[in-house]
């Protein structure tokens, strides 16, 4: 039997309820003072995907050609949640097609027919302010040959979502969710008739909440990347825009704009995708260069460490490993045992890689993209570095990481050839009395990339806790696995003997991964999990399987070009590399 919604939650809902009801009394007083822009960017394959009637929201597949989005059923509250936010709307205004206007505006019309009077889902802050962005910033899209029918009915149900949103932001969700509600007020202030009063509480509110939300270190709670990145481009939107109407911007928002910016510079691979940490992905193509256009701010972190995360750069090569311990309490609720994971880009491809989040794909994938075994690192058979447990946020009950590592050390090892780190974890301690170090070395060419795992004992009272562990495994010897995913593109091959592994780019560079020691060298099958597809892609890892059955254990490898490939190869995108809905 569920567990009744506590008070708190019960209340917010009904004050949003009728808060709801209240905005109806607002008025258009027109149209748009300006002409809005949109900087929100889609993806043509999901809206293409939306126009066939594949409706992927929320981890849950419906597939309904003849039906209106309005008339699915309704999985979840998250499902319910992404439908009336319509962030959807970027993808079919990125399909840009005559069939995907007429589903946008068919289903903008049904919307404001069946819940722009207050009534049934969608009236929250959270989701009002990201119904309200995609309103304003598509407007010409969804406006397109319908104006006259449809316009009053258009502004006056922005008018109303705006004075909903005015009166009920401070209940949005602190983060994302409050920072969503705010820039969606502050654009539809700047843009609408007669809401410019709207403008200068919410960009104070705004910048109180970016204060609090960026840290000194200019990260987020969570260590999400995308979610930075989703962060950074709403505050550089609201500024941008404060500015083309010639209004004052608010120093927190400027600040934590300047602080970020390097901060995501740090994250960014040589493809120009974010590190996949967190469950953050690798955010929108296009969409990092956009804000970091728009917010003017240049130059990268010297150290090359940013949000506990450590880079690497040297040549076409990038390497971006987790180097902090993972988020705490509530902010884990999309956290990765991923401690000492790193992914590796050569040029525009990606090599190593995690095999990102799942929870696009159901609450079975979301858990298994969270494992250790999902990510390029070490892990004992049977255990991830960290562990999952039942904690609340909001009233809900959702998956946190209730036992992590704590004590993560990383110092930088610079020399003359090379670029790298030593770092260690604790996750492993408490259950086995173990302590995982992990080295990475990248070379000045941007050509090798040398690794070592060390499982060990550094404290007499750890030796106990191996010995116990090896009496509950008979001696055996406790196994563990150092796993290397590989990028669907990459074609790899175990060459004969098994004592090597051959990865071949589309690009034509050629890679070549070694190993040192007794561990047992193999290829097996991954998955690549990646939002907006349909279903998670199949793909590779490298594995090398050996077991601990001393107070240190150690394995070593090599990820190198092969000699013939050249420094700087030409790397032009193929009609091959496409990749399908």
């Amino acid at each position: 039997m569920s567990e009744p919604t506590p008070w708190r939650a019960r209340r917010t809902r009904l004050l949003n309820r009728f808060h709801a009801r209240l905005a109806l009394l607002a008025r258009a007083q027109g149209g748009f003072r300006t002409d809005p822009e949109p900087r929100t960017i889609g993806t043509p394959s999901r809206g293409q995907q939306l126009c066939e009637g594949h409706f992927l929201f929320a981890g849950v597949l419906v597939e309904a050609p003849e039906t209106s989005i309005w008339d699915l059923p309704t999985a979840s509250a998250r499902f319910e949640d992404a439908l009336h936010g319509f962030a959807w709307l970027d993808d079919l205004a990125a399909e840009g097609t005559p069939r995907a206007r007429r589903k946008a505006q068919a289903w903008m019309q049904e919307w404001v027919a069946r819940f722009g009077r207050g009534r049934g889902p969608g009236w929250s802050p959270d989701v009002t302010g990201r119904r309200l962005l995609r309103w304003v910033a598509h407007s010409g899209f969804l406006l397109h040959g319908e104006g006259r029918t449809m316009a009053p009915r258009f502004h006056r149900s922005l008018a109303q979502q705006a004075r909903f949103l005015s009166r009920r932001w401070v209940a949005a969700s602190p983060g994302l969710g409050r920072v969503e509600a705010l820039v969606g007020l502050i654009h539809a202030g700047l843009t609408m008739e007669g809401k410019t009063r709207l403008v200068s509480p919410a960009v104070k509110a705004l910048g109180r909440e970016a204060r609090k939300l960026v840290d000194a270190e200019a990260g987020v709670a969570s260590r999400n990347p995308e979610e930075l990145l989703d962060i950074f481009a709403l505050l550089t939107w609201a500024s941008s825009s404060l500015s083309e109407a010639r209004r004052s911007s608010n120093p927190d928002i400027d600040g934590a704009i300047a602080r970020i910016a390097p901060t995501l510079r740090a994250l960014r691979h040589a493809d120009g995708g974010l590190a996949r940490f967190h469950g953050g992905g690798r955010g929108a193509e296009g969409r990092l260069d956009q804000a970091l256009a728009f917010s003017g701010v240049r130059g990268g972190p010297s150290d090359g460490m940013a949000m506990g995360y450590v880079r690497l750069s040297h040549g076409r090569t990038t390497v971006i490993a987790d180097a902090a311990a993972p988020p705490e309490t509530q902010a884990s609720a999309d956290g990765h045992a991923s401690t000492l994971a790193f992914e590796l880009t050569s040029g525009r491809r990606p090599v190593i890689v995690n095999c990102g989040s799942g929870k696009t794909f159901g609450p079975k994938w979301r858990r298994a993209g969270r494992a250790t075994a999902s990510h390029s690192t070490l892990a004992i058979e049977g255990y991830s570095s960290s562990r999952l447990g039942t904690g609340r946020i909001g009233g809900s009950e959702s998956e946190l990481l209730v036992d992590a590592p704590r004590d993560v050390r990383i110092e930088r090892r610079d020399t003359d050839l090379s670029n790298g780190i030593i770092g260690g974890h604790d996750g492993y301690l408490r259950t086995h009395g173990l302590t995982h170090v992990r080295q990475l070395h990248l070379s000045i060419d941007g050509r090798t990339l040398q690794g070592e795992d060390v499982l060990a004992t550094v404290e007499r009272t750890d030796e106990k806790a191996f010995d116990a562990a090896l009496d509950r495994d008979n001696l055996a010897g406790l196994p563990f696995k150092v796993r290397f995913h590989l990028h669907p593109d990459v074609d790899a091959a175990l060459d004969v003997g098994g004592a090597a592994v051959s990865l071949a780019l589309r690009s034509g560079e050629v890679w070549v991964f070694r190993h040192h020691g007794s561990a047992t060298l193999t290829l097996e099958p991954s998955v690549y999990l990646e939002t907006g597809r349909l279903a998670p892609r199949a793909t590779q890892q490298i594995v090398l399987s050996s077991t601990a059955t001393e107070y240190a254990t150690r394995v070593s490898w090599t990820l190198a070009k092969a000699l013939e490939t050249p420094n700087a190869v030409r790397d032009l995108q193929r009609s091959d590399d496409m990749e399908p809905a």
